[in-house]
């Protein structure tokens, strides 16, 4: 069955809410987890073995300087919440970031003739999938 190009999801279908309150100056925001697998070689195994490990959140949110909220802010901690609302889609995806903080808060960033862009890397400590998109 060929690929159904209208159930592929648009970025620009995405919101972030920040503390339950819609970023609408934001460009892009990205949320990995890392897990960090020790390694487990054995006498007599051909093979190198593996055990689960920490996890590591990290990410970052980017777009446009509209107010000093993130000053404010500080290295307080907060909540992330994505949306993903295509309406070609599937459905709609939420997943809720917790315990983030800010690994850096951007002061200044001017440049002559350009917009001001605030970029802030985070870190967060767990992850819910509150609505998957799942094929109907």
């Amino acid at each position: 069955m060929a690929l159904d190009a209208s159930r592929t999801i648009h970025g620009s279908r995405g919101k972030i809410l920040l503390d339950g309150e819609w970023q609408t100056n934001l460009t892009e925001c990205t949320a990995d987890v890392e897990l960090d697998k020790k390694e487990l070689n054995l006498l007599g195994d051909d093979w190198t073995r593996y055990k689960e490990g920490n996890k590591k959140g990290t990410g970052s949110m980017n777009g446009y300087k509209v107010t000093s909220d993130m000053i404010k802010r500080g290295f307080k901690r907060f909540e992330i919440i994505t949306a993903l609302e295509d309406p070609e889609a599937y459905g709609h995806e939420r997943i809720r970031l917790k315990n983030c903080m800010a690994d850096k808060i951007q002061l200044v960033n001017l440049k002559a003739n350009e917009l001001v862009e605030e970029e802030t890397p985070f870190t967060f400590e767990g992850y819910e999938l509150l609505d998957p998109i799942e094929a109907n």
